[in-house]
């Protein structure tokens, strides 16, 4: 099969080397010229995975309209900020993308403003008729490129027959895919666990403790699963790759950079300066602000949401959102019916 991965970060990488191995004829499209470049020649992405050698079957793309001439399926693994723009770019080629059957977000983010998830910028941006989704999960980016095990889910409209097809593409012994047909529940997973993620960051970076953090990783599944399914999602959804599994890995992981963020901000640091001062996207930063919106516009309830909101955007002290969260009325555990 044919790949195209507009977007040449860690994770974009990461997927190009996977399929690379697999056989696959897969073209990378860096976002700038001089990052094409330079990974053409040092057969490196010494920006997002230093140290890792790009096989030399790995074609290095610049250009929107060459490369996606001949692709069956195009990822799109910029970050949810910039989609519309890629998105876009595609569009104006697609009377050239013979082949194109698929097109596939690996971003985890709201468009800013918007607040739309990946899949409704795509399909305003590529029409109604594309064939759009997800390829989404709990993926360490360095992990799946030196191929150790990994799971992945994989949603797509329209023909379900070539997204089985997909599914065995990218399947393999140390990747294996799992098909959905929820397209919003696995978006709002892949955005909803950046901002907890963050949150267990915070609680780690005071040192709060395991009891502290299993009980934040607790409340905040239920709290993603009541948000989630509230936003057209799929309450078992939450509970697979892309919502609990996904959470899991970003909110324990050393290399998560949401979590990261939430560790720095713990030690005393201040969230905007961590954001602006630094080359990769954090996208729960943005997407807090943008989930904290669509909730006081449907009028949903996510207290911890809202406090990490309150914390990134406000200043608020973070021992004072702890002793809020931990004070408010007492109820049942049980999902109210």
């Amino acid at each position: 099969m044919n790949f195209c991965i507009l977007g040449a970060g860690a994770w974009g990488t990461a997927m190009a080397v996977h399929l690379v191995r697999l056989g696959h004829a897969v073209t990378l499209v860096p976002r700038r010229m001089e990052h094409a470049l330079a990974m053409a020649s040092k057969h490196e992405n010494s920006d997002y995975l230093p140290g890792l050698t790009l096989d030399q079957n790995l074609q290095i793309g610049c250009e929107t309209k060459p490369v996606v001439m001949e692709a069956d399926v195009l990822l799109f693994a910029c970050p949810s900020k910039a989609l519309r723009v890629t998105c876009s770019r595609v569009s104006q080629h697609r009377g050239d993308a013979w082949n194109a059957r698929c097109f596939l977000a690996l971003c985890k983010g709201l468009e800013p403003k918007t607040f739309k998830l990946p899949h409704e910028v795509m399909r305003e941006e590529l029409g109604e008729e594309a064939s759009i989704g997800y390829l989404s999960g709990p993926t360490y980016a360095r992990d799946v490129a030196e191929g150790k095990p990994a799971a992945v889910v994989v949603t797509a409209s329209g023909d379900q027959t070539f997204l089985e097809q997909v599914q065995t593409a990218l399947s393999s012994d140390t990747l294996r895919a799992y098909r959905s047909n929820d397209l919003p529940g696995v978006g709002l997973g892949g955005c909803l666990k950046n901002i907890y993620a963050i949150a267990a960051g915070i609680g780690d970076g005071h040192g709060l403790g395991d009891n502290a953090r299993a009980a934040l990783l607790t409340r905040s599944l239920n709290e993603m699963v009541e948000l989630g399914e509230s936003l057209g999602g799929r309450r078992e959804t939450f509970y697979g790759l892309s919502g609990f599994g996904d959470m899991i890995a970003t909110c324990t992981g050393d290399w998560s950079r949401n979590r990261t963020l939430g560790l720095r901000i713990g030690a005393g640091e201040d969230a905007a300066a961590i954001v602006s001062g630094q080359r990769s996207v954090v996208e729960g930063y943005i997407a807090t602000d943008c989930f904290h919106s669509l909730c006081r516009e449907k009028n949903l309830e996510a207290p911890i949401l809202s406090q990490i909101r309150a914390i990134l955007y406000e200043g608020k002290p973070t021992m004072e959102v702890l002793t809020e969260l931990m004070s408010r009325d007492l109820k049942a555990e049980e999902r109210k019916t």
